[in-house]
């Protein structure tokens, strides 16, 4: 076995899919990794005839996430990369009206599923011969502000950024490189209704321009190209005009 290999989560829309195609066109095998083996497969489709490999996954499932990474283990015998980028959320809540279980359901994907996959992939950069490797979590521009009613949202990208700090620190002796990538409306599904207008926390609604998302892509090839020694550690890719600089 020859190449880089990596997984990507959520990789069946969005960020996910960016990221995955253009790590393909830096010749990067890309095990795809996301709950729809449709959505997979139409991502694998787009890459450009890159080699991929669809693991249908529930990041949020211990068995599946372990499930994943041996696939990955008995299959190429390595992992170089991981994009931990699987998250969700719910509709705006103002914190008064939000319910525990609207809380758990964001947790379970935006933080207890990224310490899984992470996680896992640590022990086998760690165990690998070689060892080493680099993971790429997926924050936010909620890693730094809110936006109004999101609790559960940005609580979990504040402590993806602890997450991040965490395994730089105690991956170095490891040559495990543990970087994040903070993006500000990306065009994706999930920022679909910020062209229909978006609450403020100055109590009005907005429209809110976005960005390519292919250019998100672009960045995490590029974080995931250098070599071990060198690593972006924390970067922010946004539309220019979205509000983020003096927002509130």
């Amino acid at each position: 076995m020859t190449g880089k290999i990596a997984i990507v989560t959520g990789a069946g829309s969005g960020v996910g899919r960016a990221a995955a195609i253009n790590l393909c066109k830096n010749d990067w095998t890309v095990v795809l990794a996301g709950r729809r083996a449709d959505a997979l497969a139409e991502t694998a489709s787009m890459a450009n005839s890159g080699e991929t490999l669809a693991v249908p996954t529930d990041v949020t499932e211990p068995a599946q996430v372990d499930a994943l990474f041996a696939k990955v283990k008995e299959k190429y015998g390595r992992l170089d990369l991981l994009f931990n980028n699987a998250g969700g959320n719910v509709p705006s809540t103002n914190f008064g009206d939000f319910t525990f279980e609207m809380w758990r359901k964001v947790c379970a994907v935006n933080l207890d599923a990224m310490f899984l996959c992470a996680n896992a992939a640590f022990r086998m950069m760690r165990d690998q011969t070689p060892m080493g490797g680099r993971i790429i979590n997926n924050g936010s521009i909620s890693a730094h502000n809110p936006r109004p009613g999101s609790v559960a949202y940005t609580s979990t990208k504040h402590a993806v950024t602890g997450l991040t700090k965490t395994i730089a620190l105690d991956g170095r002796i490891y040559d495990i490189s543990c970087c994040q990538i903070d993006i500000g409306n990306a065009a994706t599904p999930m920022t679909e209704r910020m062209t229909k207008g978006v609450p403020q926390p100055d109590g009005s609604t907005k429209v809110e321009p976005r960005m390519d998302v292919d250019h998100v892509g672009q960045q995490v090839a590029l974080m995931a190209g250098f070599p071990l020694e060198t690593s972006v550690q924390f970067v922010t890719i946004m539309a220019t005009k979205m509000p983020w600089i003096g927002r509130g």
